[in-house]
């Protein structure tokens, strides 16, 4: 006789709610267990149930009717929006109304630059030489920026006249030392024509040690930072007598406001720190004599009137 193999139990029919209430005791797969291939029946489709709570029937020969309430859905999370700004910076941050707070106190307090030395003090006890390198390396104003060279003064030692111009010009610049060019062959002339020389007696220099660009006027606080190293050359060397030439030479080391036309043609007394009183003539700018041959004749007058005085 055949052997008749006796069909597998098919797995019982839940109907959609049924199954979901297997789930929910974590039954299905134990009462749902597959059949054979041959005899599976087809998937039933899910259908989309409702979240309230409901009774569920069920044949006597299943189990018995069981009140299940359905787990109620997760909120849905809100997508992220997008936080304008620059990434990796805390919406908190960027979405602050008024002004930052302060930055916390500093633990170290930054040292503070030391106050530059005024020109008058750092000079006080300098010699000749010693305060023509610092002349050289003067920063006291802004004509150190576009000076090529700083123009100190020249002349014979010991000195009976101290020749006193304005500042610099092109060619002083440039050779970096003063009355050069046309106008410092104009003032030999005038030098040696009442016996006096820049190589033995005279000794030439400028309140304004750098040029000003373009040979323009000095600024009075330009004046104000240079004329200190006029003052003391003037201590160091005790001339005999002052020559100056042009109006803002005049003006600055008579301390006046007048103009050249009203301080030429008489003498004038400076009185130094020490209290010594030394003569002060003054005249024309070689400069201007150049531009204006026709003064040359009241120059001359004033070289007479220093020269007179020896």
């Amino acid at each position: 006789m055949t052997p008749v193999s006796t069909p597998a139990p098919a797995a019982p029919r839940v109907n959609p709610l049924q199954r979901i209430w297997l789930r929910e005791i974590g039954m299905e797969r134990l009462w749902l267990r597959p059949a054979p291939a041959a005899s599976r029946p087809a998937a039933e489709p899910q259908v989309p149930v409702s979240k309230p709570v409901f009774p569920v029937s069920a044949p006597a020969a299943e189990a018995p009717a069981v009140e299940v309430a359905a787990r109620p859905a997760a909120p849905a999370t809100p997508a992220a929006e997008p936080v304008p700004g620059r990434p990796g910076i805390p919406a908190s941050i960027l979405n602050r109304k008024g002004p930052p707070p302060p930055p916390p106190p500093k633990v170290v307090a930054e040292a503070e630059a030391p106050a530059p030395i005024p020109v008058a003090e750092a000079i006080r006890n300098s010699t000749l030489d010693e305060m023509r390198e610092q002349v050289v390396s003067c920063e006291a104003c802004g004509l150190c920026k576009g000076r090529r060279n700083a123009v100190f003064g020249h002349g014979g030692q010991p000195t009976r006249w101290l020749v006193v111009g304005e500042a610099p010009g092109e060619q002083e610049d440039r050779q970096g030392q003063p009355f050069v060019g046309r106008s410092g062959q104009l003032l030999d002339a005038m030098l040696s024509a009442v016996s006096m020389s820049r190589e033995r007696d005279v000794f030439i220099t400028n309140v304004i040690k750098c040029r000003p660009p373009g040979n323009r006027n000095p600024k009075p606080e330009e004046i104000a930072a240079c004329s200190p190293y006029l003052m003391r050359q003037i201590a160091l060397l005790k001339p005999e007598r002052i020559l100056v030439l042009g109006r803002f030479a005049a003006q600055t080391l008579l301390g006046t406001d007048a103009t050249i036309g009203s301080l030429r043609g008489r003498i004038h007394q400076l009185k130094t720190d020490e209290g010594v009183q030394i003569p002060v003539v003054v005249s024309y700018h070689p400069a201007y004599l150049l531009r204006s041959p026709g003064e040359k004749a009241r120059a001359w007058q004033d070289l007479k009137l220093a020269a007179r005085m020896g």
